[in-house]
């Protein structure tokens, strides 16, 4: 995978101009190891080995009454605790993917067609910005320590 995305806008863009229903950010050590370990997460509670790879998809339901920006920003940032938690080789990146079942969170399980894109630090940091500026008590990254 080369391309890299260096700003929320770049994702917006990417979103906008890519079919966003197979779209998805996945946080872990990236494609070459996911795919290498045959496309399968595991149950951090339970250790249960899952049917595709947990991810979050990008596509924005239609509820949403705000930007885009801010949609993708929350996808971001609700998993942004996991290089902490599951050590500095997680990152997020982008994949073009298939639902294949549901996790023990209600998270999808995709099998990735395509990896797209990394996503940078910047990146991250513009997604948490955002958050920030909602000044909204309630929103948190959702991290189970």
């Amino acid at each position: 995978m080369t391309r890299t995305i260096a700003s929320l806008d770049e994702l917006v863009a990417l979103v906008r101009a890519e079919d966003s229903d197979s779209l998805y950010i996945r946080w872990s050590a990236g494609p070459d190891v996911d795919l290498r370990q045959g496309q399968s997460s595991r149950d951090g509670l339970t250790g249960v080995a899952l049917p595709g790879l947990s991810a979050s998809p990008l596509r924005v339901e239609p509820w949403w009454d705000r930007s885009l920006r801010l949609w993708l920003a929350r996808r971001l940032y609700d998993y942004r605790h996991l290089p902490d938690l599951r050590g500095p080789a997680v990152r997020p990146w982008v994949l073009r993917g298939v639902e294949v079942a549901r996790g023990p969170d209600n998270e999808p399980l995709v099998r990735c067609e395509r990896p797209v894109a990394w996503v940078t630090e910047n990146v991250l940091g513009q997604a948490e910005q955002l958050i920030q500026e909602q000044d909204s008590p309630e929103w948190g990254p959702m991290d189970r320590r």
